[in-house]
This record gives C-alpha cells, structure tokens and sequence, in this order.
C-alpha cells in the first residue's frame, strides 16, 4: 500500500539519490530541503515497501500552482506512485483553494503526459527549448480547479 506524506528532513538524501537517478539537471540538497520547508512550498512522499518510492512538490502563490517536480523510483514505476502522487496534491491544492495547477513535461515524456491528461491536466503551450540535457520543448499543462468567470 502507498503511504503518502509530507517530505520530512530525513527524507532529502532519499529524493535527492533519485533526483541524481531521475533528472539530467537535479535539484541540490538545499534546493529540495527549501521546497519542504518554506512558504508557499509543498513536497510530498510516497512511501511503498518502506521505501521512498517517489515524491512530488508544489509552489503556490495566491490561487494559483505550480508543479516543481514529480518523481517516482524506476522499480516502483508502473505501480500507482505518480498518480497517488498527484491526487495527493490536488487534493491539498484544493484545500488550500487554488484555482488551478500547471506544470510542465517534456514533448517526448509520453507516458507522463498521458498520466496528466488522465488526471484532467490541459495542454496549454509549449516551451521551446525548456529542457536541458537534453534540449527540449515542454508542453505545459494545466488542471483548473474552479470555474473562472467570464467577463
């Protein structure tokens, strides 16, 4: 069973090893240990076998937010992590009355874009040349929360 919670400090050097796995630019310690820890700032774990499995983070402002990252350990792909994950913190993103969330993924990351949409993420744009390491476009994808009114 997943278990989902809030990053501790012990946590860090864990999402940190699969940040070095995961991504071609990770977030330094300091920089993961700030996203756990300071306002407006959200990092979530999930939890699967007694491991950290993945994690997932968020920054808000006002009504809006924004994905920082997402990620789930190779060995425990396939098995729910991203997308606990992910309800995980729209559910806390509704708690706290954001109005939508958005994040971005790369062009060729089929299998999370294909998560997002079925999660009711929108492609919105794109970014060209966001991605480093490889270069690479990011399609940007939102989840609106509320209704925005016309005017």
């Amino acid at each position: 069973m997943i278990e989902l919670r809030d990053a501790a400090e012990g946590d860090i050097g864990r999402i940190c090893e699969l940040e070095g796995r995961c991504f071609s630019l990770p977030w330094t310690r300091e920089q993961l240990s700030r996203q756990r820890s300071g306002d407006g700032k959200l990092l979530l774990c999930a939890e699967l076998d007694g491991e950290v499995a993945g994690y997932m983070g968020l920054d808000y402002v006002l009504d809006e937010g924004y994905v920082t990252n997402v990620c789930t350990a190779p060995e425990f792909r396939r098995r729910g992590v991203a997308s606990a994950l992910i309800d995980a913190v729209v559910g806390r993103a509704r708690e706290l009355g954001l109005s939508f969330i958005t994040l971005e993924a790369r062009v060729s990351n089929a299998p999370a874009r294909a998560l997002y949409a079925k999660k009711g993420f929108e492609n919105v744009g794109i970014r060209s040349g966001y991605y480093e390491k490889p270069r690479e476009d990011a399609v940007i994808m939102t989840l609106y929360l509320k209704k925005v009114a016309e005017p």
